[in-house]
């Protein structure tokens, strides 16, 4: 197993390189912004990306993602409820970046509750996690203990619900049911910010918690 991850663009958004040291097979998770950067850190390991598979189509997570399609002919992935937050993507980064940008196209193929992905000898399981956007997943590899979280669960917070396409009551719901009946050892790589573990989270997130106000 190998993962790499790197902080990109205005909004410091984490990418995640996820490969098998074996076959040297790769996804990229979210890759938001500086292509170069992702692609060369691909090159560094001797990778083949097979997948770009998106937790969310918020800018922040695609912006990356025509040049890395173009670069290494791998298929786009998303879940199908995502398709509106990402066909909306340039009015919001002319409303957040004062920028005008391409549209993103379209993903080859969409994502489903349930789904495993294979990358070589490893495995990846979709969960469905709607709330922060409307067709959120998240990547569980079960074998290295580890979720790919986008922007649902922090170190310490919870994604925000304030955007279009966001619910808060369905966010936590999502936290709760798919992350937090994971064990307490998993690692948590969100979208943005340090590392956590589903332990942690479970006893000391203010939002969802064991003292958690939010219920």
């Amino acid at each position: 197993m190998i993962v790499k991850g790197l902080t990109v663009g205005l909004l410091q958004e984490n990418c995640y390189i996820f490969g098998c040291s074996r076959t040297r097979s790769a996804v990229i998770i979210d890759p938001g912004d500086n292509a170069r950067a992702i692609l060369r850190l691909v090159e560094q390991q001797a990778l083949r990306v097979e997948k770009i598979i998106n937790t969310h189509a918020h800018f922040d997570h695609v912006l990356a993602v025509p040049a890395v399609r173009a670069a290494t002919g791998a298929p786009f992935l998303l879940h199908r409820a995502e398709l509106p937050i990402l066909h909306d993507l340039p009015n919001r980064v002319r409303l957040w970046l004062d920028m005008d940008v391409d549209p993103v196209d379209d993903p080859d193929d969409f994502l489903e509750h349930g789904q495993i992905i294979q990358v070589g000898d490893e495995a990846l399981e979709v969960r469905f996690t709607p709330g922060h956007s409307p067709g959120h997943v998240v990547f569980v590899h079960h074998a290295g203990r580890q979720v790919f979280a986008g922007d649902t669960l922090f170190q310490g917070s919870i994604g925000r619900f304030d955007l279009p396409g966001a619910d808060g009551p369905t966010l936590l719901h999502s936290i709760r049911e798919q992350l937090l009946t994971l064990p307490d050892d998993y690692a948590v790589y969100p979208g943005h910010g340090p590392a956590t573990t589903i332990g942690y989270e479970r006893v000391h997130n203010p939002y969802v918690g064991e003292r958690a106000s939010l219920r």
